[in-house]
């Protein structure tokens, strides 16, 4: 458990507001301010699980969210199943900078998650039990902190990921041809980057750290793990709308992605496809030296 908990007076606060209400019988904490060590600062999310007896109750009225704080923005994410049961979450940014993710539960849920054995991710990324008024969580397992910690690729899932960055890179080249620069950002800095490379970048990480670090989502963490050299080549990847300098970033992306992929494949013992890597990048440069007038693309 993070050593902060004790004085941290939102934490205070959430223990006293269920305490108050009778309808609320337990709150975990998860995530990143659960965990022992880690890295927080004023922008860490709080993400709190409530169980209560009754979801609607919290689903049809927002209002209880002003209770900790002058509400800016919240997304209501939709009443889904887990476990056989309804649940739901509201994200919610408060206007003093507070992030709280309340996801909302039945009580039945405990029980059941008791039952199948294993946390579910959510749960063993870490969690802390701030209040529990009937002993409903004292059957569950404690967090292993393994999850989301990715596990080495086979050979095949290597492959196609190579496959696919190139088959993107390829899109990429038809939209700047076109002058369409709203798809080529998407198949470029999504498909291609956030996608293809940022996985790459993580096995990297993953096999300097011996398979166990969680770098984050959305590419979080790739800063602190990857060495100033490679991030500086990723920076360079990212331009904005001309065309030209899509073009170099395109063909700078390409390269970053080689020197990575090669030497994730050599770690692993996989094959890197030389082959596809080079026609593919001989198909690029034909594509940018087409005129619009063409009609090949």
């Amino acid at each position: 458990m993070n050593d902060n908990l004790g004085t941290d007076t939102l934490i205070q606060k959430i223990i006293q507001w269920a305490q108050d209400r009778d309808d609320v019988r337990a709150v975990l904490l998860t995530s990143t301010r659960a965990i022992l060590g880690e890295a927080i600062n004023k922008f860490s999310d709080y993400d709190v699980i409530l169980l209560v007896r009754d979801i609607y109750v919290y689903y049809e009225d927002e209002y209880w969210l002003q209770d900790f704080g002058d509400v800016l923005v919240i997304y209501r994410d939709p009443i889904r199943l887990d476990f056989g049961l309804e649940r739901f979450a509201y994200i919610t940014q408060y206007e003093n900078g507070l992030k709280i993710d309340f996801t909302i539960w039945p009580v039945e849920i405990i029980p059941r998650i008791v039952e199948m054995g294993d946390l579910p991710d959510y749960l063993d990324v870490g969690y802390v039990v701030l209040l529990d008024k009937d002993h409903l969580t004292g059957g569950l397992k404690p967090p292993t902190f393994q999850s989301y910690i990715p596990i080495p690729p086979s050979e095949d899932e290597y492959q196609e990921l190579v496959r696919e960055f190139f088959h993107e890179s390829t899109y990429v080249a038809k939209h700047l041809v076109r002058e369409d620069l709203i798809p080529a950002k998407y198949n470029f800095d999504y498909r291609m980057k956030h996608v293809n490379l940022v996985k790459l970048l993580q096995w990297r990480i993953e096999i300097e750290h011996n398979w166990s670090v969680k770098t984050g989502a959305y590419g979080k963490g790739l800063k602190k793990y990857l060495g100033a050299h490679i991030w500086s080549l990723l920076e360079d990847t990212y331009v904005g709308a001309g065309s030209e300098e899509n073009w170099d970033a395109l063909f700078k992306t390409i390269e970053l992605f080689r020197r990575v992929a090669i030497e994730v494949a050599e770690s692993l013992g996989h094959e890197y496809l030389h082959d596809l890597d080079q026609r593919v990048t001989i198909y690029l440069r034909k594509v940018k030296a087409l005129n619009r007038s063409s009609g090949i693309v």
